[in-house]
């Protein structure tokens, strides 16, 4: 599960800059999506206005994820870090742990207080590199992987001008990439 941004105009920063324009961050729809990493199909997204936080998307993309694709593990980032996150991926049946790093916020604690972030960090506390916690994380490369196929096929600027029109312009988005992903597969 990742989030990316995506622009409201063709015209990137860099041409803003040069022209002697601000490029307004209001301008910017955030879609967060959970993935299949095997087929990179988007098995459930929500989009948000402007640069927003990936957190509170993370309950309901699992809402429209869960009953399209049978989830063995879910990788996030660290983004994705508070306790309630874990505790709602594991009560749908059939998730194992949750594959998501700690994030220490700051704070001199090393050892959390809660019980699954208790299990991340036993997991990944000093593991050789090829152990199997690392390699399911590895998996998040994916993540990345698809934005990048869907920016480069669908471009990366949306076409409306309100903000309720560009969230649901994302909707139309993930529908073609994920046709574009069967058609391309057969």
């Amino acid at each position: 599960m990742d989030g990316t941004g995506l622009g409201s105009r063709p015209t990137s920063r860099y041409f803003f800059e040069r022209a002697g324009r601000k490029h307004s961050s209001r301008l910017w729809t955030t879609l967060t999506v959970a993935r299949d990493t095997a087929s990179h199909f988007f098995a459930g997204a929500t989009a948000t206005t402007g640069p927003s936080n990936d957190p509170p998307q993370f309950t309901p993309v699992m809402a429209q994820a869960s009953p399209v694709v049978a989830w063995g593990r879910v990788p996030a980032d660290a983004a994705f870090d508070p306790e309630d996150h874990r505790r709602c991926a594991r009560k749908d049946p059939g998730v194992r742990p949750t594959v998501i790093p700690i994030n220490p916020r700051g704070q001199g604690r090393k050892w959390p207080r809660t019980p699954y972030r208790r299990q991340m960090v036993k997991r990944f506390r000093k593991k050789p590199k090829g152990s199997r916690y690392r390699r399911v994380y590895g998996q998040r490369w994916q993540a990345e992987s698809a934005f990048s196929r869907h920016k480069r096929r669908l471009g990366s600027a949306l076409g409306a001008r309100s903000d309720a029109a560009r969230e649901r312009e994302c909707q139309p988005r993930v529908l073609t990439h994920n046709l574009m992903l069967l058609a391309a597969h057969g």
